[in-house]
Protein backbone atom coordinates (compact mmCIF):
# COMPACT_ATOMS: atom_id res chain seq x y z
CA UNK A 1 0.00 0.00 0.00
CA UNK A 2 1.08 3.55 -0.76
CA UNK A 3 1.25 6.42 1.81
CA UNK A 4 -0.46 9.95 0.44
CA UNK A 5 2.93 10.83 -0.82
CA UNK A 6 3.28 8.09 -2.82
CA UNK A 7 5.82 6.12 -1.09
CA UNK A 8 5.12 2.83 -1.02
CA UNK A 9 7.14 2.31 2.28
CA UNK A 10 9.56 -0.45 1.08
CA UNK A 11 11.90 -0.93 3.38
CA UNK A 12 15.71 -1.53 1.37
CA UNK A 13 16.97 -4.93 1.25
CA UNK A 14 20.41 -5.99 1.92
CA UNK A 15 21.81 -8.64 -0.44
CA UNK A 16 21.91 -12.27 0.79
CA UNK A 17 25.19 -13.19 3.19
CA UNK A 18 26.80 -15.22 0.98
CA UNK A 19 30.27 -15.06 2.83
CA UNK A 20 33.41 -13.43 2.68
CA UNK A 21 36.37 -14.63 0.20
CA UNK A 22 37.86 -17.44 2.40
CA UNK A 23 34.39 -18.88 2.73
CA UNK A 24 33.95 -18.92 -0.85
CA UNK A 25 37.28 -20.78 -1.43
CA UNK A 26 36.52 -23.53 1.28
CA UNK A 27 33.18 -24.21 -0.37
CA UNK A 28 35.60 -24.27 -3.97
CA UNK A 29 37.82 -26.79 -2.48
CA UNK A 30 34.96 -28.63 -0.76
CA UNK A 31 33.08 -29.34 -4.46
CA UNK A 32 36.52 -30.11 -5.53
CA UNK A 33 37.16 -32.69 -2.97
CA UNK A 34 35.53 -35.60 -5.28
CA UNK A 35 38.26 -34.98 -8.25
CA UNK A 36 41.46 -34.74 -5.59
CA UNK A 37 42.64 -38.42 -6.47
CA UNK A 38 41.95 -38.33 -10.29
CA UNK A 39 45.29 -38.57 -11.88
CA UNK A 40 46.07 -36.44 -14.91
CA UNK A 41 49.47 -36.82 -17.01
CA UNK A 42 52.18 -34.28 -16.90
CA UNK A 43 54.03 -33.90 -19.87
CA UNK A 44 57.32 -31.67 -20.03
CA UNK A 45 58.14 -30.62 -23.60
CA UNK A 46 61.89 -29.25 -24.02
CA UNK A 47 61.34 -28.93 -27.55
CA UNK A 48 60.76 -30.48 -31.15
CA UNK A 49 62.39 -31.02 -34.33
CA UNK A 50 61.23 -31.57 -37.97
CA UNK A 51 63.13 -33.96 -39.82
CA UNK A 52 62.81 -35.68 -43.05
CA UNK A 53 62.47 -40.08 -42.87
CA UNK A 54 65.58 -40.41 -44.82
CA UNK A 55 67.17 -38.75 -41.92
CA UNK A 56 65.03 -40.58 -39.46
CA UNK A 57 66.36 -44.05 -40.73
CA UNK A 58 69.92 -42.98 -40.40
CA UNK A 59 69.63 -42.55 -36.52
CA UNK A 60 71.99 -44.40 -34.40
CA UNK A 61 72.97 -44.61 -30.40
CA UNK A 62 74.95 -41.09 -30.05
CA UNK A 63 72.82 -38.98 -32.66
CA UNK A 64 72.23 -35.92 -31.50
CA UNK A 65 68.72 -34.60 -32.67
CA UNK A 66 68.88 -30.31 -32.34
CA UNK A 67 65.59 -29.55 -31.54
CA UNK A 68 63.67 -25.69 -31.71
CA UNK A 69 64.46 -23.80 -28.17
CA UNK A 70 68.21 -22.59 -26.89
CA UNK A 71 69.23 -23.98 -23.49
CA UNK A 72 67.64 -21.22 -20.85
CA UNK A 73 64.99 -20.95 -22.79
CA UNK A 74 61.26 -22.04 -20.96
CA UNK A 75 60.04 -25.54 -21.38
CA UNK A 76 56.20 -25.91 -22.18
CA UNK A 77 53.55 -27.87 -19.38
CA UNK A 78 50.84 -29.59 -20.73
CA UNK A 79 48.36 -31.38 -18.41
CA UNK A 80 46.42 -33.95 -20.38
CA UNK A 81 47.50 -32.90 -23.78
CA UNK A 82 46.55 -28.85 -22.53
CA UNK A 83 49.83 -26.17 -22.63
CA UNK A 84 48.99 -25.11 -18.56
CA UNK A 85 52.34 -23.74 -18.14
CA UNK A 86 55.48 -23.21 -18.62
CA UNK A 87 58.96 -23.01 -16.56
CA UNK A 88 62.05 -24.17 -16.30
CA UNK A 89 64.05 -27.73 -16.10
CA UNK A 90 65.64 -27.38 -12.34
CA UNK A 91 67.53 -30.81 -10.80
CA UNK A 92 66.01 -31.51 -7.24
CA UNK A 93 68.15 -35.07 -6.00
CA UNK A 94 69.70 -36.12 -8.98
CA UNK A 95 66.60 -35.85 -10.68
CA UNK A 96 65.08 -33.47 -13.43
CA UNK A 97 61.83 -31.34 -12.36
CA UNK A 98 60.37 -27.90 -13.59
CA UNK A 99 59.61 -24.87 -11.81
CA UNK A 100 56.80 -22.90 -13.12
CA UNK A 101 57.41 -18.93 -14.19
CA UNK A 102 54.12 -18.86 -16.51
CA UNK A 103 50.30 -20.02 -16.16
CA UNK A 104 48.73 -19.64 -19.31
CA UNK A 105 45.57 -18.20 -19.65
CA UNK A 106 42.91 -20.42 -21.30
CA UNK A 107 42.03 -19.13 -24.45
Amino acid sequence: MSNESGDLGLEEMAPPDRGGPSQIVERAAGDLEAVFDVPVRVSVVLGRAKIPVANLLKMDIGTVVELDRQVGEAVEIYINDRLVARGEIVLVENRLGVTMTEIVKAA
